[in-house]
């Protein structure tokens, strides 16, 4: 679908010609925000270029729930910012601002798989130029270019310890926003049940399986694809006492 056609059509076509022009402008903006944070990683200016960040995120986060709290488009089911990717949203614009580990491995984790699944197979019920079009995609592309900033560009690598952070604060969010699902009537994350549409969920069995099908996956991949190669590598690296360059530490501050 191209964006003149965007006018005629009441869903955005994944994987359409627009998309794919989308999907060139992310990969781009991946690699520029890598090379911009390495280019002042340590430095001086890498204050004022992460909270720069943080503020141009937090703007838009904030410009978007307004719109979608104001009366001509609130809707329970799907105003409220209740989704894992909001919460991806909130914890980037920490990171950004103050390093906190927590944030910053929250970001990593949610952010390179669930918010790239966003963009990647995009559940868009608007069309350009419609606002949620564009806050939909500029809070995907920017948390998940948070994300790639902070990991690649300023050096912050995961650890066990935010791993277990966020698995722990992902499923304090289930059973809560579990609980507002079925206080509410809503369903939030596919919490209480399957899209009406078909989906990846239709492979993972009925509820609740697919639910803990999910959670054991994610928990999976941010353990053996996204934590392992980092730990090892470290330990290798100590283990080895080569006069290589030393990993780059964390910082402890506090949110």
């Amino acid at each position: 679908m191209t964006l003149a056609a965007a006018g005629t059509s009441t869903r955005f076509e994944a994987f359409g010609s627009e998309h794919l022009v989308l999907l060139v402008v992310f990969a781009v903006g991946l690699v520029a925000v890598v090379a911009w944070g390495r280019r002042h990683a340590g430095t001086p200016a890498e204050d004022r270029a992460r909270r720069g960040f943080a503020v141009a995120l937090g703007l838009v986060a904030v410009a978007m729930q307004t719109y979608q709290l104001s009366p001509g488009d609130f809707d329970v089911d799907t105003s409220l910012p209740l989704a894992l990717c909001d919460l991806a949203t909130v914890f980037a614009v920490v990171a950004l601002w103050s390093r906190s580990w927590r944030a910053t491995a929250f970001v990593y984790y949610v952010g390179l798989t669930l918010t790239v699944q966003g963009v990647l197979t995009p559940s868009l019920g608007e069309v350009f130029p419609h606002p949620r079009y564009f806050g939909f995609w500029a809070l995907h592309f920017l948390v998940v270019w948070a994300a790639a900033y902070l990991t690649w560009g300023l050096g912050l690598r995961p650890t066990w310890r935010g791993y277990r952070f966020t698995v722990a604060a992902v499923l304090v969010w289930a059973a809560a926003t579990f609980a507002f699902n079925v206080a509410a009537d809503t369903n939030y994350g596919y919490l209480n049940a399957k899209p009406a549409s078909a989906s990846a969920l239709d492979w993972f069995g009925p509820w609740p399986v697919y639910v803990g099908v999910v959670v054991a996956l994610l928990c999976t991949v941010w353990a053996v694809v996204m934590t392992l190669p980092w730990t090892l590598g470290r330990s290798g690296a100590a283990g080895a006492g080569t006069s290589g360059q030393a990993p780059v530490r964390e910082r402890s501050r506090r949110t």
